[in-house]
């Protein structure tokens, strides 16, 4: 297996066509999906999607109480609006992602990019958006934004061809309910929940049709650059994983997960033990987010040395995007990645 890279998706430079070309430039052959760095509105992953809750005349702003503080500003469906009644219009992905494939074809032409490459559009889940910005209706709410989000799926297959194209979802909020730290419209215990996660993820998966790639990325957050919660392993990653495979009808073309930088312990990746069969069988690829710019390529090389020891031919990757980072890390975190690639055991 060739040594191999993955972008998780958001790569804060100046332009589409700069993180195109910044990231063809030093990363190569080594990455064979490449995202348009989500610039512009999307840089903060799903907050924009607040603006087209707050355009929608069936919302409203959530007042704050006096002497609280709330990361996140939230909305409620209107009194007298049904929730069955609710239709979400243009979310912007679909939007962009033209935008971004037309730059993307026009660097293929140059040059500037392998037309080995695939263009890379990650989507948040449907539980994402409800669960961060909605307060009431949530499954009804969570229903109609999926319906809205197929239809931007849709529409994005229509103007890339499939052997081009590579669908990715960041699977975040699902983590948190997982984890216990937020509440859930769905299911009453871990067993009940997971099972919910995993049929609503394989619901969006079994809408990407063959020949287009399928990945997730599983998300412990990195708000300042800190996770929601420190998994205690990646137990929780592999029921989610090995759920969504088993009820997928078409395979799952790859996998990230995460690894804190403190982790380069074997007993952090033992619970990768049990999908390994599973991720055979379907070809996955898996990727470690296991780079880090604080501890560089000493610290990679430790967890890469953890990791070997219950796994082989893995893929490389940061934990989460590049976000909310200075171009000169951008530059410096892109060159150790493709460094990095080189240390894993084939």
């Amino acid at each position: 297996m060739p040594h191999s890279v993955l972008l998780c998706g958001s790569v804060p430079l100046n332009s589409v066509e700069s993180v195109f070309s910044t990231c063809a430039s030093i990363l190569g052959s080594s990455a064979t999906r490449l995202p348009d760095g989500e610039v512009g509105v999307r840089l903060g992953w799903i907050t924009f999607q607040l603006d087209l809750l707050l355009a929608n005349p069936d919302f409203e702003m959530v007042p704050t109480e006096p002497g609280t503080y709330s990361s996140l500003p939230m909305v409620r469906l209107r009194d007298g609006v049904a929730a069955s009644n609710v239709v979400f219009g243009e979310l912007g992905y679909a939007k962009a992602a033209k935008e971004s494939w037309t730059i993307f074809q026009k660097l293929v032409a140059q040059g500037t990019i392998s037309p080995e490459t695939r263009f890379q559009v990650c989507l948040p889940t449907p539980v994402a958006v409800v669960g961060v910005f909605v307060t009431n209706y949530l499954d009804e709410l969570e229903r109609s934004y999926e319906s809205r989000l197929l239809t931007e799926l849709k529409e994005i297959l229509d103007f890339v061809p499939n052997d081009k194209l590579a669908i990715q979802l960041d699977v975040c909020w699902e983590i948190a309910i997982l984890e216990g730290l937020t509440s859930s419209w769905f299911g009453s215990n871990y067993e009940e929940q997971l099972l919910q996660v995993v049929e609503r993820l394989a619901r969006l998966g079994n809408a990407v049709p063959d020949g287009v790639e399928f990945g997730i990325h599983l998300c412990y957050g990195d708000a300042g650059h800190k996770h929601f919660k420190e998994p205690v392993n990646m137990s929780k990653m592999v029921d989610i994983a090995m759920g969504l495979i088993s009820r997928l009808n078409r395979p799952l073309t790859y996998l990230h997960l995460p690894v804190p930088r403190s982790r380069d312990d074997v007993a952090y990746f033992a619970p990768l033990q049990l999908a390994i069969p599973l991720l055979a069988c379907h070809q996955t690829q898996l990727f470690l987010g296991l780079v880090h710019l604080t501890d560089g390529e000493e610290g990679a090389k430790k967890r890469i040395d953890a990791a070997a020891e219950v796994v082989k031919g893995f893929g490389v990757s940061t934990e989460c995007g590049l976000g909310r980072r200075p171009e000169e890390h951008i530059i410096k975190l892109l060159s150790l990645i493709r460094t990095v690639s080189g240390l894993v055991p084939q």
